[in-house]
């Protein structure tokens, strides 16, 4: 029996592993699976160029559990090792020191087990002892047994094996205890060995009889040795890779389209990508991508590898050329990850091309679910977009769909503006939105339909890629103002009306959480509605930013929706309200203007006497009476008001007239909905 160190300078090695691994320390069970795997293959090689001459026999790789004796071991019956294998590959790790180690690699544990080849002491992260009982295919060597317990120090001897190949036994420490339990390597081997080119194998299949689950003799091989996108296209039909998307993604929708990559110069790949339906948040969808290296699994976490605008995509991406354990500065430095991005970003946007070309009509059915994909990665990439711009659609209220060129063609005529402006309308949303869609659909308009996740963002780009093109939501103003064709009529009331109106309407407007309004007045057409509400295209644009992008964008999100509530002033309605008003208030309104005429005529001469001077050469008295006065003509407005709110809350056309066009914007709801209701059977 030998007796030896690990060739290793530093005798903190295991400490080390433990310590700087534990975050990932489930990978240890890949790594020995990945070993046995390639343990195995090496074999096949060496059979099939004739330095192996035996029986190849059944080649899989086996995982079991002793519960009693707390091990799990994992075999192979693949190229075995000698006792100077041992030494070469077990006994001598290449670290200079632990500072290096620790200094260099402390906060990546994926780095430091594909730098320093350390994948076969993973095992000691979860291990008080680790024992490798291993024989050579080669003719005449001797069976070894090697045995570490988590120190440099190690024992080598010779021992008896009835079989080729190696059989790692991991003696699990007390902290450690979960992966004893056949669920957590059920698990394990489920997400990093699912489609191991050869079979692995955790015990037997099992099945229910008389009421209880007992095991039967056949094999429970845990992996599909032969994965879709290991096929070549050719031999694949579509219900092939729906089937696959399905054995990946067992409870979701199947998918929309899929590319399946398949490359073998100046880099290897291959891989399936699938577009699926996405319901809801972006974010939820993300990290769905799994990443393997000659199909052992590496990561779901691919934004380094793809560009972020496709991590939104499902799928497999296969590439050796991507070690199994690497950082993330070597997957942004890495020539080959560049070229791979680079391909793989290609590919999506000529087959969304082909598609578009060959199948139009199936584009155009299923472009509602792709358009976040190609929205996103025309926000995201120039190059992209430039792309996009040629099969991107624009989809109106009537379920039509155009390229951006023959949308332009569509309203070119009929929406420019008088300074020659092409104004594209659109609604967020059908129903809401009704009315005003109904008045610009009157007036010849067509208007899009921009209800998506990232519509908001899209109006922008788009505004700024367009020549003297804008975007304007239809219910941000009126109709008559939406497309301005010639300079709109004055609104014909003198200052002392638009006061009365503006305190009539404002004082009925029932309390809306997070809103503010502001009345203003617009001399429409008498057809057009007498009250309606508009919101201001730049606020809302950016609040609604805000909510998806939050950071400096919050300062909109925090601030109060503002609306405009306009009074059409040549609609019979409202000339009869402001009619009536002045007939109703004229002997107790009119008192408290003249007063207040006389007290601002008097604080304007005060004001007037004190303009060459300074505020100390001014008399106490003066200032004084300045206070006054300014006391007064705040008493007195206020008087005023409370004349015209009781006046308008007596008037139930004002409040029926003010519902009316907080209903029509889906903002009457509660009591004020119940009192609406009520209000109208007794005006009936």
């Amino acid at each position: 029996m030998a007796k030896g160190n690990i060739g290793v300078t530093s005798a903190n090695i295991f400490p080390v592993i433990k310590k700087f691994l534990y975050s990932d320390h489930e990978i240890f069970l890949r790594e020995l699976v990945s070993n046995a795997v390639d343990a195995t293959q090496k074999l096949k090689t060496l059979a099939s160029v004739g330095e192996f001459k035996g029986e190849l026999g059944e080649l899989k790789v086996y995982i079991s559990i002793d519960k009693k004796k707390k091990t799990l071991t994992v075999s192979d019956r693949g190229i075995g090792m000698t006792a100077d294998e041992i030494e070469k590959y077990i006994n001598q790790i290449a670290l200079s020191s632990a500072e290096e180690f620790v200094e260099k690699y402390k906060n990546d544990a994926q780095a430091i087990i594909g730098h320093f080849g350390l994948g076969f002491y993973s095992s000691f992260m979860v291990s008080k002892k680790v024992e490798i009982f291993t024989q050579s295919y080669k003719d005449n060597s001797v069976a070894q047994h090697w045995s570490c317990k988590g120190d440099p120090e190690y024992t080598l001897e010779d021992t008896i094996k009835s079989d080729r190949g190696t059989d790692i036994v991991l003696h699990i420490d007390d902290e450690n205890k979960e992966f004893l339990e056949e669920s957590k390597i059920s698990e394990l081997l489920k997400k990093y060995c699912k489609f191991l080119p050869v079979e692995i194998v955790f015990g037997k299949k099992k099945e229910w009889k008389d009421g209880k689950e007992v095991e039967t003799e056949e094999d429970n091989v845990i992996n599909n040795t032969t994965p879709t996108w290991t096929k070549k296209p050719a031999d694949l039909k579509e219900e092939d890779y729906t089937e696959f998307y399905r054995e990946l993604y067992p409870y979701s929708e199947d998918p929309l389209f899929n590319i399946h990559l398949n490359v073998d110069y100046p880099f290897n790949l291959t891989g399936i990508l699938y577009f699926p339906k996405i319901k809801n948040s972006i974010e939820l969808q993300r990290n769905k991508i799994q990443l393997y290296s000659n199909q052992v699994f590496v990561t779901d976490h691919v934004e380094n590898i793809v560009p972020e605008y496709l991590t939104l995509l499902h799928g497999v991406i296969d590439s050796p050329d991507i070690p199994l354990n690497v950082s993330r500065s070597y997957l942004q430095s890495d020539s080959n990850v560049k070229k791979i991005s680079n391909h793989i970003t290609k590919k999506v946007a000529d087959r969304l091309v082909e598609i578009f070309k060959n199948d139009r009509n199936q584009f155009e059915e299923k472009w509602d679910d792709l358009k976040i994909f190609i929205q996103y990665g025309m926000l995201s990439e120039e190059k992209f977009y430039e792309k996009a711009e040629k099969f991107a659609l624009l989809k109106n209220i009537d379920g039509k769909y155009f390229t951006f060129d023959e949308y332009k063609d569509h309203v070119k005529e009929n929406q420019k503006d008088k300074n020659g402006d092409l104004i594209y309308l659109y609604s967020t949303n059908k129903e809401e939105q009704y009315s005003y869609i109904q008045n610009a659909k009157d007036k010849g308009y067509d208007v899009l339909i921009m209800d998506g996740q990232l519509d908001v963002h899209v109006v922008s780009q788009l505004e700024q890629k367009f020549e003297k093109t804008r975007f304007v939501r239809v219910d941000s103003d009126t109709v008559e103002k939406l497309i301005l064709k010639e300079d709109v009529s004055q609104v014909s009331l003198t200052d002392k009306q638009r006061d009365e109106m503006i305190e009539i309407f404002k004082s009925q407007l029932p309390k809306v959480e997070k809103a503010e309004f502001i009345v203003s007045f617009e001399q429409l057409s008498e057809s057009s509605n007498p009250v309606f509400i508009t919101q201001n295209e730049f606020m809302r644009r950016m609040k609604e930013m805000s909510a998806l992008q939050g950071g400096m964008m919050g300062f909109y999100g925090e601030m109060p929706d503002s609306y405009n509530l306009v009074l059409n002033t040549s609609h019979p309605l409202i000339k009869q309200i402001l009619e009536d008003e002045e007939d109703a208030l004229n002997a107790s309104i009119t008192p408290v203007y003249d007063e207040l005429s006389n007290v601002e005529a008097e604080q304007n001469a005060l004001k007037d006497s004190h303009k060459d001077k300074k505020s100390e050469e001014i008399p106490s008295e003066e200032k004084a009476k300045l206070d006054e006065l300014a006391s007064q003509i705040t008493t007195l407005k206020d008087k005023k008001n409370v004349i015209l709110s009781d006046y308008a809350g007596k008037n139930k056309q004002v409040r029926q007239l003010i519902d009316l066009a907080l209903l029509a914007n889906n903002m009457l709801k509660g009591e004020s909905l119940a009192n609406f209701v009520k209000r109208s059977i007794e005006l009936m």
